[in-house]
């Protein structure tokens, strides 16, 4: 990206917006695998608990990302914001519905001892999670495949349009990568048996990620070769994405479990840049050769804007990245079973309090 074309105010935010989305699947990727797989890993409660509190302190920091990539959506390129809120708006509805159960599920799983109460939630929370990273994976999938605008670059289909062979794949993709990104953070922030099994997992949910990666991303350098203006740079980012991918199973084999979920992180990161980079300088891409796609010039703010979004980025982005390494560092510690045993829930407590003792008299 040298030419002179590439260095403007547009370019420059829509390569921050695609830094932003890499940092929410990069992080929120391992969040929703952790939520994917927990029941398959946990043998009774105190497991159950340590598993989730791997991500319990910190899974709602992560969702600043998405905000913020809404956010900057909305001020730089406020037709692209238009279009797929009110394109995608139910894909999007039933993203928003799932990461709110999800979000009450992890918190207030713990607020009750009632095993019924947590089964309930234990039945929530991976559906949520799986159906989440299923919508994300079908709408990226649709936006630089292709889908019905008109000529104002409106979208015109609706949901079903939206479940095409392309956009499951990409679904399924993103499911099966994030459930392995989760099993391998796992295998780092859990000790004794929990990691045993959680890196036994992660080498069980290889194939099939690697296998569904695989296929994506031969479709999708397919389209790139055919009609990507950079896709020389698309076909090589997405060869250095199975290549992260692939590296992942024999680190794990060989107990690196640490360089493994780097592995699964750089492929994480380089499938958004892949898609993003495709999809550049277009914000949607038009199924229809008669219809032109909307690109980042035709649906950006006022340069005046853009200015001043970029002296807030400057200030505040390195902000955001210092408070993530800070809670990184935080919470490094490696949980397991005993550290759960005799923690109860907060029902538990009040009744054991003076208020519970004063009700009992």
């Amino acid at each position: 990206m040298l030419a002179a074309g590439y260095f403007n105010l547009e370019s420059l935010w829509f390569a921050l917006v695609t830094v932003l989305w890499m940092g929410y699947f990069l992080l929120e990727g391992f969040d929703f695998g952790v939520a994917m797989v927990y029941r398959l890993l946990a043998r009774d409660e105190p497991e159950r608990r340590a598993l989730l509190g791997t991500i319990l302190p910190v899974w709602d920091g992560y969702e600043v990302w998405l905000l913020v990539a809404g956010g900057a959506t909305f001020a730089a390129f406020p037709g692209w914001y238009a279009s797929l809120f009110s394109g995608f708006y139910l894909a999007l509805f039933l993203i928003l519905l799932a990461l709110i159960v999800r979000g009450v599920a992890i918190e207030y799983r713990g607020k009750h001892a009632d095993p019924a109460w947590r089964r309930r939630w234990d039945v929530a929370l991976p559906l949520a999670s799986g159906l989440t990273a299923l919508l994300w994976g079908v709408a990226f999938a649709n936006v630089v495949h292709g889908v019905p605008l008109d000529a104002k670059g409106d979208y015109t289909g609706d949901l079903l349009d939206l479940l095409n062979a392309y956009g499951i794949l990409g679904g399924l993709t993103v499911v099966a990568v994030f459930a392995l990104h989760g099993a391998l953070f796992l295998s780092l922030r859990t000790r004794g048996g929990l990691e045993e099994r959680a890196r036994a997992l992660a080498l069980r949910l290889w194939a099939p990620a690697a296998a569904l990666l695989a296929a994506f991303l031969a479709w999708t350098a397919a389209d790139a070769a055919s009609t990507a203006p950079r896709r020389i740079v698309v076909l090589v980012l997405a060869g250095a994405t199975l290549a992260a991918a692939a590296a992942a199973l024999p680190l794990a084999r060989a107990g690196r479990t640490g360089y493994a979920f780097a592995g699964t992180s750089a492929a994480t990161v380089l499938l958004v840049a892949t898609l993003f980079l495709w999809l550049y300088p277009r914000v949607l891409v038009s199924d229809d050769a008669a219809v032109p796609s909307p690109t980042i010039f035709s649906t950006a703010s006022n340069h005046y804007s853009l200015v001043a979004m970029t002296i807030v980025a400057a200030l505040f982005v390195p902000v955001v990245l210092a408070y993530q390494l800070w809670a990184f560092r935080v919470f490094r510690a490696r949980l397991g079973r005993e550290d759960y045993e005799r923690v109860g829930s907060p029902v538990d407590a009040l009744a054991r309090g003076p208020l519970g003792r004063k009700a009992e008299g």
